[in-house]
């Protein structure tokens, strides 16, 4: 047997949030220092190999969908691997469903948003039924009766995951089908079909008949769907069993072969008289769902700064073991621009997501505005970074990060998805138009937020008085040029961050490379005068 040389220890174990000066700097300048003592935990416990492991064997062994039993009875039940509820009894017993809601405190949704941050970066496919349930509160506590009897079970921390009625249940999760084959994120087209099935006082019933073509997480206890009556498109509560403890009409036809997020399941359904509840006005089933999406888009761009920050984690602790041509590869000039390009990529997508989530736990016009215009902006330029990222990063390890046995295939073949759910690149640029333009303080606030980056560094200054002219011009309005002013809106945001928190090193290089246009989107082409050395020695995780 060869004896086996020049190869890097795994990063594990790993304490996810002590080894994250970025991480901890931003929770506690946003106003959750208080959560500091309980992230740590959370880190150590996410970090320790036998959780490490526990994502491994969730990929390995994808759920399955029981459509019926024996004996031909339908089941619709779809059954997961141990490691998948292991690593759902750590999320909630961790609070990340619900805990700005059931512990509101400031910060309370930075350091929720924190702890989905490390637990994406272990297993990003049991953050979906998490972060469906994060954002569903507010849409549930549109119904009185509804939020009477669901959250409580919705705000508990210890994880049941049998398919029983959900009053027989200790806690629960929620999920949602909107999407229809024939307008995907069209939604104004659907046709599932919601007839009045009586009512009780105030509460409405209906039943729904139909078909969705993506039902996210169909394990969940209940979801928020999207069907037409005569009054038009109208959000309904959907339980997987009817008040009389019958299971509901939510036949799972197939489970979705996906490129990733391998170890969630995702659904095709059909809905055959299955009972709803009505939730806010009839025919105004977009605006009652609306604030759930802005949640989980916000959860989107914490996904993929999480991807984003594993991968980079992944990328400079191999480059810190791995001795090639005489000397550690993190030695090699050109590999320390590439690291340190990783790095700075990671640092500007955590700053923005977190700061997002401050603005979520804030009132006021300026939280208003983040909350409206830079939700959209932040979930598609993050998200977009994501995938060149992890590429970037497998290919640092070479072909020791090809294969199932590292971490970095399973990210690649993640980080698409953010970028995909909850709207697609260009709805997110077509939203962040509709934003500005319907938010009156936008433009006061953006310019405010970025002032003091502008008066700080030259560079920025061009490029935010560039940006302003744009946003007063007519180019706010022309469809054509969206990617282009929301991209440019996320960098300004990103810079005004690093210039305003982050070491002069790396706010200098992130101005260099991504505000002159020199880089041209390729990682690895940070310009001479850079603190190569630095950056990456800031962003270097320990085990």
């Amino acid at each position: 047997m060869p004896k086996i040389t020049n190869q890097p220890p795994p990063l594990e174990p790993y304490d996810l949030f002590a080894s994250d000066r970025v991480l901890r700097d931003a929770v506690e300048r946003e106003q959750a220092g208080w959560a500091h003592a309980e992230l740590a935990t959370l880190g150590q416990k996410l970090g320790a190999p036998e959780t490490v492991r526990l994502g491994f064997e969730a990929n390995r062994n994808p759920p399955v969908l029981r459509a019926f039993d024996r004996y031909g009875h339908r089941l619709d039940e779809v059954d997961f691997h141990p490691a998948w509820h292991a690593l759902m009894a750590i999320a909630v017993g961790a609070g990340l469903p619900a805990s700005p809601w059931s512990r509101p405190r400031a910060g309370a949704h930075v350091a929720r948003a924190a702890g989905a941050y490390m637990l994406a970066q272990v297993e990003a496919g049991v953050f979906c039924p998490i972060a469906m349930t994060y954002g569903a509160v507010p849409t549930l506590r549109q119904n009185a009766a509804i939020a009477a009897e669901w959250l409580p079970r919705i705000f508990a921390q210890d994880y049941d995951a049998r398919c029983v009625p959900a009053g027989e249940k200790s806690s629960a999760q929620i999920g949602m089908a909107m999407t229809e084959n024939q307008g995907g994120s069209d939604l104004r087209t659907n046709t599932t079909r919601a007839a009045p099935a009586g009512g009780d006082g105030a509460r409405r019933f209906f039943r729904l008949n139909g078909a969705k073509w993506f039902m996210s997480a169909p394990m969940c206890d209940a979801f928020l769907v999207l069907a037409r009556s005569d009054a038009g498109l109208g959000c309904f509560f959907v339980p997987r069993w009817t008040p009389e403890g019958k299971r509901n009409g939510i036949h799972l036809v197939r489970l979705k072969d996906k490129l990733g997020n391998r170890s969630n399941a995702s659904s095709e359904v059909e809905l055959v008289d299955a009972f709803a509840e009505l939730i806010g006005e009839e025919g105004r089933g977009i605006p009652t769902i609306i604030e759930m999406s802005n949640y989980t888009r916000l959860d989107c761009a914490i996904g993929s700064a999480a991807l984003t920050r594993a991968a980079t984690a992944q990328a400079i602790h191999h480059a810190m073991h791995r001795v090639a041509f005489g000397k550690k590869l993190v030695d090699h000039a050109l590999m320390t621009n590439v690291l340190a390009d990783l790095a700075l990529e990671s640092e500007a997508a955590t700053a923005l997501a977190l700061r997002l989530a401050r603005a979520y736990d804030e009132d006021g016009d300026a939280a208003a505005v983040w909350r409206r215009v830079v939700t959209p902006a932040a979930k598609f330029w993050i998200c977009r970074r994501a995938p060149a990222l992890a590429g970037e990063a497998m290919e640092v390890l070479g072909g020791s990060g090809y294969i199932e046995d590292c971490v970095l295939p399973r990210i690649f073949r993640e980080t698409p998805v953010n970028s995909i759910w909850e709207g697609s690149g260009n709805v997110m640029c077509l939203d962040v138009l509709r934003a500005l333009e319907r938010t009156p303080a936008a433009a006061e606030v953006l310019a405010q937020e970025l002032a003091d980056g502008a008066a700080a560094d030259a560079r920025m200054k061009v490029f935010v008085d560039a940006l302003t002219r744009r946003l007063a011009r007519r180019e706010r309005n022309d469809e054509a040029q969206a990617r282009a002013l929301t991209r440019d809106l996320a960098l300004a945001l990103q810079a005004a961050l690093l210039l305003r928190h982050a070491p002069p090193a790396v706010a200098d290089a992130f101005c260099a490379s991504r505000l002159t246009g020199e880089g041209g989107g390729l990682f690895g082409v940070l310009p001479r005068g850079v603190d190569l050395r630095a950056i990456v020695e800031r962003a270097a995780p320990s085990r």
